[in-house]
């Protein structure tokens, strides 16, 4: 079976001329997935529409991490009636968790919808577009237990993110794990791992087109192989340790950094880290979920590891790499939490020193285990608790940026700043990083590798000047 790395299964165009628009929400794995979309709908003889109003179908990329990315959804879809209604012939799709979560009652819902797909149905979109055009609503969330869900065609060269110094590269998916708190199972199904010769030749396809960053993706995305290995399959199933698989990539022609998200603390061993310490082009970053600081709450989550094991493998990292960035994610108003777990996870925040987070109020996930627990914490409390903990990352944040005051780094530019008039980009350790050019001198373009000088901090980003001793240098368009 070959895959996108191989050039797999052929599409059967559409209808040529038709123009198409994807709204993404939620992870980089949605974001890849609208990547690969974006080529299917290509390689099917459709065009991108330069914006939603001037498209013939439009297709929303859905997450339901959080019960208010779901309500979004559903308020999209109210809205975009008018849309529909606008032009004959429009199509409308939704993908993603929320459809693998309702699947056909989005239908029966909302009657203007056309069709739905699946996270593991990424291949059928084509197929259900011919049946939409043809006035045919239809359905695909089945789950696919088989390597089939990575058979697609070679990324169409005019797809998101085709062309750019950085792409993604999924090599697992789904999860096993089962926190209770996660809806992730069910919309993503059970882990399974790509070969490794595939991942291998997709980054060297990538990297032979201009690429220079890659980001491996998974759920667990370090629980790679892990169940291949278990059973003594590894080698009929063509996988590997991760850390070897990070190995084998750190050796592929034109690479320059290399990164992975979001692996989960249990599958962290000590290849992984040695990796840290010796692969040049492995980025000095890890994101590393922790969830909450308190062990009986970590316990309840069905997080299988506690806050001293959490804390051992931070240390261990930065006893291989001292400068790593440690980034991670929070839950704060999880069932019964007291003030006093709270405030074990501030605590270890600090112990931690985390240079940022990603922090969320608990919200209730149908189907999980803990949708049902009982002792909830009132809503006014989560939120009072949930600006405490971002203002103590706040502070972090700050201190960790006003230490990179003075050093050097090298920033791959993905184009003009939110705030206009400065080019943006991200450096090794995952930070945002505003270049102060000269008036009068034109900005880096995207794409381009850039030396600086870390000159000021705020609490969201560095501030860097370009090293004027030394020249840019350029890899392939973001």
């Amino acid at each position: 079976m070959r895959d996108a790395a191989g050039g797999g299964a052929k599409v059967r165009p559409v209808e040529r001329r038709r123009r198409f628009a994807i709204r993404t929400y939620g992870c980089q794995m949605n974001q890849h997935d609208t990547e690969k979309v974006s080529s299917l709908l290509l390689h099917a003889g459709l065009e991108p529409a330069g914006a939603e109003e001037s498209a013939d179908v439009l297709l929303i990329n859905t997450c339901s991490i959080r019960e208010k990315a779901e309500h979004r959804l559903y308020s999209d879809l109210g809205a975009l009636r008018r849309w529909k209604e606008a032009a004959e012939g429009r199509v409308l799709g939704v993908g993603g968790c929320v459809a693998q979560q309702e699947g056909a009652g989005l239908l029966d819902r909302f009657g203007h919808l056309d069709f739905v797909y699946g996270t593991h149905n990424l291949r059928a979109v084509p197929d259900l577009l011919r049946s939409a055009a043809g006035g045919r609503r239809g359905s695909r969330t089945e789950e696919l237990r088989s390597l089939e869900r990575f058979d697609l065609p070679p990324r169409h060269p005019r797809a998101a993110g085709a062309s750019g110094a950085r792409a993604f590269v999924t090599v697992m998916e789904g999860c096993d794990m089962f926190c209770t708190f996660c809806v992730v199972p069910r919309t993503r199904g059970r882990e399974i791992s790509r070969p490794a010769a595939s991942v291998l030749e997709e980054a060297r396809r990538l990297c032979e087109a201009g690429t220079r960053e890659i980001v491996l993706l998974g759920q667990t995305v370090n629980a790679y192989g892990r169940h291949d290995l278990r059973r003594g399959h590894a080698e009929r199933a063509g996988t590997l340790p991760f850390a070897e698989l990070l190995r084998r990539l750190a050796a592929t022609p034109g690479l320059r950094r290399l990164r992975y998200t979001s692996p989960h603390p249990l599958f962290f061993d000590d290849e992984l880290v040695r990796a840290h310490g010796e692969l040049e082009v492995l980025c000095p970053h890890v994101h590393l979920p922790l969830q909450s600081g308190s062990d009986r709450i970590l316990a309840s989550m069905r997080r299988r590891y506690d806050a001293a094991a959490y804390l051992g493998i931070v240390r261990a990292l930065r006893r291989a790499r001292p400068d790593i960035a440690i980034t991670t994610d929070l839950i704060v108003g999880y069932p019964g939490e007291t003030e006093a777990d709270f405030g074990a996870t501030l605590d270890l925040m600090e112990e931690v020193g985390f240079t940022d987070s990603y922090s969320f109020k608990f919200s209730p996930r149908p189907g999980t285990a803990a949708a049902g627990l009982p002792d909830p914490v009132p809503a006014e409390v989560a939120s009072e608790r949930l600006s405490r903990l971002q203002a103590l990352q706040r502070e972090l944040t700050l201190a960790a940026h006003r230490d990179r005051v003075g050093s050097r780094t090298e920033v791959l530019v993905e184009g003009e700043s939110r705030r206009g008039g400065q080019a943006s980009g991200r450096d090794p350790y995952h930070r945002v990083v505003n270049l102060l050019v000269p008036p009068g001198r034109p900005l880096p373009e995207a794409g381009t590798f850039v030396p600086v000088r870390v000159v000021d901090a705020t609490p969201h980003s560095l501030l860097g000047e370009p090293e004027p001793s030394e020249p840019c240098q350029a890899a392939a368009a973001l």
